[in-house]
């Protein structure tokens, strides 16, 4: 699996930080849910993947928190986007 990250200011009052994959995908009906707390897109039964489905739930209050945004675009069989916003604070001299 190729995973990517990057960071980005273009001069704008906000930083964005994007991570993508060439994994399977996320199906589209679990998208609008994926930030629930206890929220898995996998079958309880299926212990494969774990997790408690906390993970992304913290990191969308922990943005929100701090004034960002944060979203998710998937494709199946293609790969996973999820970018966050965060506003930009000038660097103490």
């Amino acid at each position: 699996m190729k995973e990517q990250a990057g960071f980005t200011v273009k001069g704008s009052p906000l930083s964005r930080l994007t991570f993508a994959d060439a994994g399977p995908g996320i199906v589209p009906e679990h998208l609008p849910r994926l930030f629930e707390r206890f929220y898995r897109g996998d079958s309880p039964r299926n212990g494969k993947l774990g997790g408690s489905g906390l993970g992304l739930a913290i990191v969308k209050e922990f943005v929100e928190a701090h004034g960002g945004t944060l979203r998710v675009e998937s494709r199946l069989g293609i790969g996973t986007v999820f970018t966050f916003t965060l506003p930009s604070y000038p660097q103490p001299a």
